[in-house]
């Protein structure tokens, strides 16, 4: 089951990559969010899929059984699904103002601080 996973994260990280070197605004905002995914489903893959039980010290007991779950990954699962959710909202109102003030989503024509009719910088010293 890990191998399977795995190669899901590969593919999540490609697809993610790919987008992310889009020129459209959306598809770099749709790359960050499965890039996003792609680290949790890693965090999730790496912290063990066998069927554990809880970790839940029971009553009378000092330490943890031996088939309890890594409560680690889940943590950090957590909190970075919370953080990728805020940075999603925060880059799509970020996109949404720049749509509404350029009109469009191309970073190419978004280049609305240089000049046009500058000539292009050296390419070499």
């Amino acid at each position: 089951m890990e191998a399977l996973f795995s190669l899901v994260v590969g593919i999540f990280f490609t697809a993610a990559f790919y987008l992310m070197m889009s020129k459209h605004i959306i598809r770099v905002l749709l790359g960050i969010v499965l890039l996003g995914n792609a680290v949790n489903m890693l965090i999730f893959t790496s912290g063990r899929l066998t069927p554990s039980i809880p970790p839940i010290i029971p009553g009378g007991e000092t330490v943890l059984p031996a088939a309890t779950a890594n409560p680690l990954p889940q943590a950090l699962i957590l909190t970075a699904i919370v953080i990728s959710f805020s940075f999603f909202c925060f880059l799509l109102v970020l996109t949404w103002r720049a749509y509404q003030d350029l009109g469009t989503d191309n970073t190419d024509e978004m280049r609305v601080a240089e000049p046009a009719d500058d000539p292009a910088p050296p390419m070499g010293y």
